[in-house]
């Protein structure tokens, strides 16, 4: 069976499956981590910002927790998401101390902060998104893990808030299949590009 001849969720599956595989092998992980980070640090999107919302890694994602402590002490609200019954809910973080380890030893909100109305914040509230996944192609496709969690969140962002991607080189493949629900990134940044995706234009 050929590429051509694979349905859209098979093709999915395919370089989702080789996107883990080629993240799970890349070298100097903390290193390139930190270069992509910056990267994303100096953009015009995130200078502007004045809440972002940045993901926790988990496994082989490009690290980010260690940009946590300095982005906390700045002027900008700093906003993590957490799982909840298949929904992403949002996190207005101020200490690392607020932060435990949960399933999968994931760092998510510590259980008793959740329910605090201070700390709950709207889709609408956030001025830029960084967002993880398993795979990406120059014109801003994305595919994660399937679950479809980010696909809820960014689907329902304010349409001025940049989605902002960031990944290994590895990662980028010459086409990402998309269905009607996926949503295209403004940019997806790698430790030696920067991709102008079609974002939610397409």
């Amino acid at each position: 069976m050929t590429a051509t001849t694979l349905s859209t969720s098979q093709r999915k599956k395919q370089i989702r499956e080789q996107g883990h595989a080629a993240r799970r092998i890349q070298e100097d992980k903390d290193a390139i981590s930190r270069q992509i980070v910056s990267r994303f640090l100096e953009l015009p999107e995130y200078q502007a910002a004045g809440t972002v919302m940045f993901y926790i890694d988990v496994r082989d994602e490009v690290r980010t927790r260690f940009a946590l402590p300095e982005a906390i002490q700045s002027e900008k609200r700093i906003v993590i998401p957490y799982c909840v019954d298949g929904e992403l809910e949002l996190f207005l973080l101020e200490e690392m101390s607020e932060l435990e380890a949960g399933m999968y030893k994931i760092l998510e909100p510590r259980t008793e902060l959740r329910g605090v109305p201070e700390k709950a914040v709207s889709r609408d509230e956030l001025d830029l998104i960084m967002v993880p996944g398993v795979a990406f192609d120059s014109q801003g496709g994305r595919t994660g893990h399937g679950n479809g969690y980010y696909d809820k969140l960014l689907a329902h962002a304010r349409l001025d808030t940049p989605l902002v991607a960031i990944a290994f080189d590895c990662q980028i493949f010459p086409e990402v299949p998309v269905r009607e629900h996926d949503v295209y990134m403004d940019k997806v940044i790698t430790q030696s590009e920067l991709y102008i995706g079609q974002g939610r234009r397409a």
